[in-house]
């Protein structure tokens, strides 16, 4: 009985886990540093992905605003902003692995 579960489990998994759009974390970092740190990289504007939790970056990202402005073309792409969401919300402050994207 156990094994006709964990088959449609791993099932339900493979076919749910390419539904989820999700962007690339190292190509983001790169974006992000591009298309974001050279603007928010100094003063009070500074900005990382330990600026925010992982809850906070996901609403900002909802929004789909940037200091009032649509994300894109602003931040680049729509395939570039995924990437660049994904690392602010894989590295945030309350994430496993934050980091402040110096360098």
């Amino acid at each position: 009985m156990r094994l006709p579960s964990a088959v449609l489990l791993l099932t339900a998994l493979t076919v749910a886990l390419p539904l989820a759009a999700q962007g690339s974390d190292a190509k983001g970092k790169y974006y992000f540093k591009k298309n974001c740190k050279t603007c928010h990289a100094q003063g009070k504007s500074k900005l990382s992905p330990l600026s925010m939790t992982q809850a906070q970056w996901k609403k900002y990202f909802q929004t789909g605003k940037h200091g009032g402005e649509p994300l894109s073309p602003k931040l680049g792409t729509p395939q570039q902003i995924m990437d660049i969401k994904t690392f602010l919300i894989n590295h945030a402050s309350d994430s496993p692995q934050p980091e402040t994207c110096g360098g």
